[in-house]
C-alpha cells in the first residue's frame, strides 16, 4: 500500500457548501427574569402605591449588563404605565429591557439579527443551515433565515455538511 491509497480525503470540505450556525448569533450576555407576578399583591393585583415602593426599594444592580426580561406570569391585569415605570429604574442598569420571556426574546433577537444580515454573499451557493445545536435557538430562527435564503441560493440544506436533509434546490433552466 502506498501512500496514494492511504491519503484521506475530505470530501465535505471539497463539496463547496457553506455552512451557517444560527448558534454563532445567539447573545452573548445573560438574560435575566422579572417576574411582575412577585410585585403584586397576592400575585394578581397591582396596588400602585406598593407597587412604586417595591420597584424604589429592589437592588436593580443585580442585573448590571444584563438583559432584563419583563413579564408576568399571572393572569394580572398589568397597566401599561407599570411597564413603563419598570423601564425608567431598569434602563440604566440593564443592557437592553425587554417585554417578554426568554423565547420571546430569543425569537425577537433571531428576527433582528436575520433582518440585518446581507446575505447577497451567498448568491448561487449551495447552503446547509446547522441543526444539532447546544443552545435553544428557535425554529422560528430557522424558518426566517430559509426564507431570506430562498430567493438567491442554489440548495438550502439542513444538518450537517456529512449528513443534510435537503430543504430547497433551485430547478435548473431545462426543467422548468
Amino acid at each position: 500500500m502506498n501512500n496514494k491509497d492511504t491519503q484521506l480525503v475530505n470530501r465535505v470540505a471539497q463539496s463547496g457548501l457553506i455552512t451557517i450556525n444560527l448558534e454563532d448569533d445567539y447573545p452573548t450576555h445573560e438574560m435575566v427574569s422579572f417576574d411582575l407576578k412577585n410585585f403584586l399583591f397576592q400575585g394578581l393585583i397591582l396596588k400602585e402605591k406598593d407597587f412604586r415602593v417595591s420597584l424604589k426599594d429592589h437592588n436593580w444592580d443585580q442585573y448590571r449588563g444584563k438583559i432584563l426580561l419583563v413579564f408576568c406570569s399571572t393572569d394580572a391585569i398589568i397597566p401599561v404605565w407599570a411597564y413603563m415605570l419598570i423601564a425608567t429604574y431598569a434602563v440604566p442598569w440593564t443592557l437592553e429591557v425587554f417585554p417578554g420571556n426568554r423565547d420571546d426574546y430569543l425569537r425577537n433577537h433571531y428576527s433582528r439579527v436575520i433582518q440585518s444580515k446581507d446575505f447577497s454573499y451567498l448568491s448561487g451557493e449551495r447552503v446547509v443551515i446547522k441543526g444539532c445545536s447546544k443552545k435553544p435557538v428557535p425554529h422560528t430562527a430557522f424558518l426566517q433565515l430559509t426564507s431570506a435564503l430562498v430567493p438567491m441560493v442554489q440548495s438550502v440544506m439542513y444538518g450537517e455538511p456529512c449528513s443534510t436533509v435537503p430543504v430547497f434546490k433551485r430547478p435548473k433552466m431545462q426543467d422548468i
